[in-house]
């Protein structure tokens, strides 16, 4: 009897994504966003993502959300939230009915679409994709919540 390995590697790289978001200081339950920025006082910058398809989601988490320089600046001033909507995988049933049903609240109308929220919930600012790295991006950011 052959077993094909195929999809147990491609179910174990899907689940791996999870506890490395988890790993990085993003949280993927609005839930918990509202709750640790009510604890904390700082904003939820809540980024809506489409992580495996998306040229321009990919091109802001390299250049600026993985960057050492963006996480210092993260854990000082906000609250990660991370909203995916992958394609040709599957996500769970309620983790998606969270993220279509925040996408469709705050009008989101593409990706990738960072938003700037008050721990009810109050949209602040919004923000997206910009050259120059995490300086000029951090920099930038801060101009959409600190008024």
């Amino acid at each position: 009897m052959r077993h094909s390995l195929k999809p147990l590697v491609l179910a174990a790289i899907a689940l791996a994504a999870v506890p490395a978001l988890a790993a990085e200081g993003w949280l993927t339950s609005y839930d918990a966003a509202v709750k640790a920025s009510k604890k904390s006082g700082k904003p939820i910058l809540v980024d809506f993502t489409g992580s495996n398809w998306c040229g321009w989601c990919k091109k802001l988490d390299k250049e600026v959300f993985s960057t050492s320089e963006f996480k210092t600046w993260a854990k000082k001033n906000v609250v990660l939230l991370s909203l995916d909507f992958p394609q040709g995988i599957k996500q769970d049933a309620g983790l998606k009915k969270q993220n279509e049903g925040l996408a469709k609240k705050y009008e989101v109308q593409g990706f990738p679409t960072v938003l700037f929220l008050d721990a009810k919930g109050k949209k602040l600012g919004e923000y997206g994709y910009d050259e120059g790295g995490p300086k000029t991006w951090t920099s930038n950011a801060e101009k959409k919540f600190k008024k």
